[in-house]
């Protein structure tokens, strides 16, 4: 049985996480060294290796605390909801997360576009259960007529596009927008707008 870590132990492992998250989500895992991670955790080497014994150990503790996170705002929305609102407010968590976890989301991205080498398995099972899970919940509304219909997958694919894209693409973002524009402030009023017009039911005419 091991022993409990000591609040120093914690607080090193909590530094060496926090340094990793910032050379990962700006290198990549491949561009990634332990002594770039060691160097911004200010720790040597060997103290970091210590805690840690490899980079897929730390890349691999990340992405797994990353992904209970990433899946909240998903799990929130209630199937005894309003419609509409449960989705308005879903795309809402993800932008916030864009806005607040810009690093986390890229890490995401990286592993994602490798291949997903660390997150495949989770993404194959929990990530997918939940999706298949909320998914039937818009089919139902959609069946009841309370919002448009449009598959359901592809619908939280497209909330996933238009909100990670302004934690993915931040320099890019902000380079076309220019000074004096608050990216999150402006996407919150546009995805709002978009969102209730791809929901709203047609119109009967006649």
């Amino acid at each position: 049985m091991s022993r409990p870590r000591t609040r120093i132990q914690r607080k090193n492992s909590e530094t060496i996480l926090e340094a990793a998250l910032e050379v990962f989500s700006a290198h990549g895992f491949r561009g990634a060294t332990l002594d770039q991670i060691a160097e911004v955790a200010g720790l040597s080497k060997p103290n970091l290796l210590y805690y840690f014994p490899s980079k897929e150990a730390i890349h691999t503790e990340l992405l797994t605390g990353l992904l209970d996170t990433w899946l909240d705002p998903l799990r929130a929305m209630d199937p005894e909801g309003d419609p509409l609102a449960e989705i308005m407010a879903y795309v809402s968590r993800k932008l916030e997360m864009s806005r607040d976890y810009p690093r986390e989301s890229r890490l995401f991205a990286n592993d994602i576009l490798q291949g997903a080498p660390f997150m495949r398995a989770a993404i194959e099972g929990e990530l997918t259960a939940l999706v298949t899970e909320k998914s039937q919940v818009l089919q139902r509304w959609m069946d009841e007529g309370r919002i448009a219909a449009l598959p359901p997958a592809h619908l939280i694919f497209s909330i996933w596009a238009l909100t990670q894209h302004y934690a993915d693409f931040d320099v890019q973002v902000r380079a076309v927008l220019g000074e004096g524009h608050d990216p999150f402030a402006e996407a919150t009023d546009y995805l709002e707008t978009l969102f209730a017009k791809l929901l709203a039911l047609p119109r009967e005419t006649g």
